[in-house]
């Protein structure tokens, strides 16, 4: 836990779910900025407080700060991470403020139908900005304040270009604690069209059980112009499944490998589940286009909300990354739960970079381990629920 101080109160802030062990901050340099800025403590812009009047909406905020903080006014946050939503619940509780102080959507959500103030944490990807900045900016009035944060390392001329582009006028301002903020202008004459997501493409001869099929792909969803080279490995080396068995596609991202499963066993049910509203809607879209059999699209962590027991097959190519942090936490998160959602006799077939080494966390939680397939790069573990 961590303290975020501000002119609105002082806040304890965590990530979710909650980790003692965890060392990541809860909130950044870059939410500081902008808090500093809307209290008028910056000298940035006309150096007075900003009017937070009307509708306050939130974009992107990464694990609440920025809505706890600006709670009392009753700000609109979107995001498209379930964890990050389940951390904003947390933290508002923790300041002893109520859930419906805050308006909580996702990016799959439609969006306020007018903003007067549109606060944007700047994500890692470009195209969910490019994205969320069009589905935004027909709430958007000449009126609208218009401010955008992150640290240095996160916004590019790209950045800036898609403000320009989309909402209208901009500039930043001087870097502070490596971090920026985005002034923009809304320009009422601008017509950006449409946001160009979601896109489509279809997989390579080469992809083994998933050649051919249509992948669907929403804006911020990892490799969503081509296919990932390890999900390539592991649809070259997809396990069978037989008869009314039950597979989940854990951190399915567009969902390929459980629409492969599922093309390759129509009896099947399938189960896709990420912490990203963004891929289980990009994952229901692949498997419309492609396959029939029963499935059910979870936004979640990992496997906690899985019945014990009650799963046939587990298919995962982990991240190793939250934000710009490189961690395993997501990982090892995932592996325990598929070990509890496993029926005994249930495998977890795993593909990541040799040199992550989950053999050794998987040996260590199921008892057994063995190299499925293996490349210069990859490796394909498999584990098996005995008990």
């Amino acid at each position: 836990m961590n303290r975020l101080s501000t002119s609105w109160g002082e806040y304890d802030l965590t990530r979710f779910p909650e980790d003692p062990r965890d060392t990541l901050r809860a909130w950044s340099a870059a939410d500081a900025y902008l808090l500093r800025h809307l209290a008028g403590e910056t000298g940035e812009g006309d150096g007075e407080p900003v009017a937070l009047d009307g509708t306050v909406a939130v974009v992107g905020d990464r694990w609440g700060a920025l809505t706890t903080a600006l709670a009392a006014h009753r700000p609109v946050q979107i995001t498209e991470s379930y964890l990050g939503r389940r951390a904003t619940l947390a933290n508002l509780a923790r300041a002893g403020l109520p859930a419906d102080e805050a308006r909580l959507l996702t990016t799959r959500d439609i969006p306020p139908e007018r903003v007067d103030v549109l606060l944007v944490r700047v994500p890692k990807s470009l195209a969910l900005l490019e994205d969320q900045l069009h589905r935004i900016a027909p709430a958007l009035h000449a009126g609208t304040v218009v401010v955008g944060t992150g640290m240095v390392t996160e916004i590019h001329t790209s950045t800036l270009d898609l403000f320009e582009r989309i909402v209208g006028p901009t500039r930043t301002s001087l870097a502070r604690q490596k971090a920026r903020l985005i002034f923009s202008t809304p320009d009422p004459e601008l017509r950006p069209g449409p946001s160009p997501w979601p896109r489509s493409y279809v997989l390579p001869g080469d992809s083994g059980a998933g050649a051919g099929l249509t992948t669907v792909n929403h804006a911020g969803i990892f490799c969503a112009e081509r296919l990932d080279i390890g999900t390539r490995f592991l649809l070259q080396h997809l396990p069978p499944s037989s008869g009314d068995a039950h597979v989940v596609d854990l951190g399915c991202g567009n969902g390929v490998l459980g629409t492969a499963a599922a093309v390759a066993n129509p009896e099947a049910r399938v189960t896709f589940v990420d912490e990203s509203y963004q891929a289980v809607a990009s994952a229901e879209a692949t498997f419309r286009a492609n396959a029939t059999a029963k499935a059910d699209f979870v936004a979640g962590d990992a496997l906690t909300a899985m019945p014990p027991e009650s799963v046939d097959l587990v298919l995962n190519n982990p991240p190793f990354h939250s934000h710009q942090a490189t961690t395993d936490a997501t990982a090892q998160r995932m592996f325990r739960g598929a070990r509890a959602a496993l029926r005994p006799g249930g495998e977890l077939w795993v593909v990541g970079n040799r040199h992550l080494g989950y053999h050794v966390r998987l040996k260590r939680l199921f008892g057994n381990v063995e190299v499925a397939a293996s490349n210069r790069k990859f490796v394909i573990l498999r584990a098996v629920r005995r008990a």
